[in-house]
């Protein structure tokens, strides 16, 4: 099946149904996705029934590339399959594999997918409307009930600490050289101010490995003042020991060689992980 959407220009504006998106997309990542789509469809149905799982070992390699979204002077969906960072990465994943539960094919609806899980209440609407503190990306992908915080049933504990990182860190961040971008992006912090974090503690996921499922997405909690989470990707069950499988910035697409456990302990700053369950997952 022919998927492959040329686009002659990298900016387009992309209009089907429900999506109207000012898309930041090259030749080759329209390219890429009709091969991702041809691979997965070949994969058999016993793969498949763990859907997370089968979308994200097919990116096992993929290079590791930061800032893939800081693209042009506005706000934009782009979609980049050549290569992720860490978030991007789960997103992409997440955005497959609700294709693949939807039989799904066209690009179109691969892009609505991107826009729903990276957005605010699943609408691009400009540089603020971005989900960038991982935690509010939890709870609002809850709410659209693509994933479940199950943290606390695994024992975590509730923290309280003041997200605000890119509003004491304004330099780092181009867009907010835009001031009324700082100004909505301080109102999110404002209002992230009110939320507690719930994490699970390094030396209880051993004792919660089997509770802890391949596929759930892991997000790496954070003694960075004003930061809440400072990676994140999906574990994996390995000879009985869960693993991480993710976009690291060591170079590429991988699964941790040592179990998650001992991953975090060389991590200064970790204290903990939040566990997220896609709701492609639950039965």
């Amino acid at each position: 099946m022919n998927r492959i959407l040329l686009f002659p220009l990298a900016l387009v504006l992309l209009t089907t149904g429900t999506l109207q998106a000012q898309i930041v997309c090259s030749p080759n990542d329209s390219v890429a996705f009709s091969i991702k789509m041809d691979q997965l469809e070949q994969m058999d149905n016993v793969v498949l029934e763990n859907p997370i799982m089968a979308v994200g070992n097919s990116f096992l390699g993929m290079p590791y590339v930061e800032k893939t979204l800081e693209i042009g002077e506005t706000e934009s969906l782009v979609i980049n399959l050549r290569g992720f960072d860490c978030t991007t990465y789960v997103e992409n994943v997440l955005a497959f594999s609700l294709l693949l539960q939807k039989d799904e094919q066209q690009f179109e609806n691969f892009a609505k997918n991107l826009e729903t899980i990276r957005y605010r209440n699943g609408e691009l609407n400009g540089y603020p409307s971005r989900l960038h503190y991982f935690t509010e990306w939890i709870r609002n992908n809850e709410q659209k009930g693509l994933v479940m915080d199950i943290t606390n049933d695994l024992g975590g504990k509730e923290h309280k600490k003041a997200i605000n990182f890119m509003g004491t860190h304004r330099e780092l961040y181009p867009f907010l050289a835009d001031d009324q971008n700082y100004q909505d992006m301080l109102q999110v912090e404002k209002e992230l101010a009110h939320e507690s974090l719930c994490i699970l503690a390094q030396d209880e996921i051993e004792n919660n490995k089997d509770n802890i499922h391949s596929g759930d997405i892991i997000a790496l909690a954070t003694s960075i003042k004003g930061l809440d989470v400072t990676h994140t990707g999906f574990a994996i069950e390995q000879n009985g020991r869960i693993h991480l499988l993710h976009a690291s910035s060591s170079g590429s697409v991988r699964i941790t060689q040592e179990p998650l456990v001992d991953y975090l302990k060389k991590i200064k700053s970790n204290i903990g992980i939040i566990v997220v369950r896609p709701s492609l997952l639950s039965p």
